[in-house]
């Protein structure tokens, strides 16, 4: 029995050194993020999608797969351009769409804990200005 736990703790263990070296794919990373911000139309079909209200794009498709994953290990498997349209989508939600902020944070993080992260980053923002 001894030797089972052993083993399945050495799996575990290697299996969580693949997924920190694993990347998402960045075959999307073109995408126009300011377009999509700029466009009610494109911007709600992301949202629709991630909240399984209506149809989802390839890049949209993507995204939903790896969004929890991405929030639960701090975008760890993302690529710098990732990290960068994220914390962009994300600000502009919570500053200008708290109501779809607010769904997506229900279904994605219900803990806050991104929220928390998001405060911090504009708490040191504002330290730097």
């Amino acid at each position: 029995m001894k030797t089972v736990l052993i083993v399945l703790a050495t799996v575990c263990f290697l299996l969580g050194e693949v997924h920190s070296e694993d990347k998402y794919t960045t075959k999307y990373d073109d995408v126009d993020i300011n377009a999509v911000l700029n466009s009610e139309r494109l911007l709600n079909g992301y949202v629709s999608c991630l909240l399984d209200r209506g149809a989802c794009t390839p890049d949209a498709l993507e995204l939903k797969r790896n969004l929890p994953d991405a929030l639960e290990h701090n975008c760890s498997a993302c690529s710098e351009k990732q990290k960068e349209i994220a914390d962009k989508i994300s600000h502009y939600l919570i500053d200008h769409k708290a109501e779809e902020w607010s769904l997506l944070e229900a279904k994605y993080d219900a803990t806050g804990a991104y929220r928390q992260r998001y405060l911090q980053d504009r708490v040191k923002e504002k330290s730097i200005d």
